[in-house]
């Protein structure tokens, strides 16, 4: 009785795989993976940590020509900065824009603002609040 052999005949499949050239390439993954993380990990820092002032619309009411807004705004003690706010008629156009100034020492300002309008608006969007 003969065994069959497991080796692959030579010449016939080519050239098994080269090691340096696989180990090149987990290098140069590696090294690519860690970079895209620390990219990431930068960018996140950066819009946590320099992020000083957040807001968040609670409720509005809307009028003939004025969007009275209930906006929360959260920032840290001693920053002054700005929230832009706009309103939209109910066709998509913008019928109002304004923005809105806080300082002081309190870090959480609740407060109820008027945002005058060319027309009758039926949305108040905050578009984004800023340092400075």
């Amino acid at each position: 009785m003969s065994t069959a052999s497991t080796r692959l005949p030579e010449g016939r499949y080519g050239r098994p795989s080269d090691e340096r050239a696989d180990r090149k390439l987990k290098i140069a993954g590696s090294v690519l993976g860690v970079a895209l993380l620390a990219l990431i990990g930068y960018f996140a820092y950066h819009y946590v940590a320099q992020n000083e002032i957040s807001g968040q619309v609670i409720a509005f009411k809307a009028s003939d020509d004025a969007v009275k807004v209930h906006l929360e705004v959260r920032k840290d003690a001693g920053a002054s900065g700005y929230c832009t706010l706009r309103s939209q008629s109910a066709d998509g156009a913008e019928v109002g824009r304004a923005d809105f100034r806080f300082s002081g020492p309190d870090t959480r300002i609740d407060r109820v603002v008027t945002l005058r309008t060319t027309a009758e608006g039926t949305t108040a969007e905050l578009v984004g609040c800023h340092t400075g």
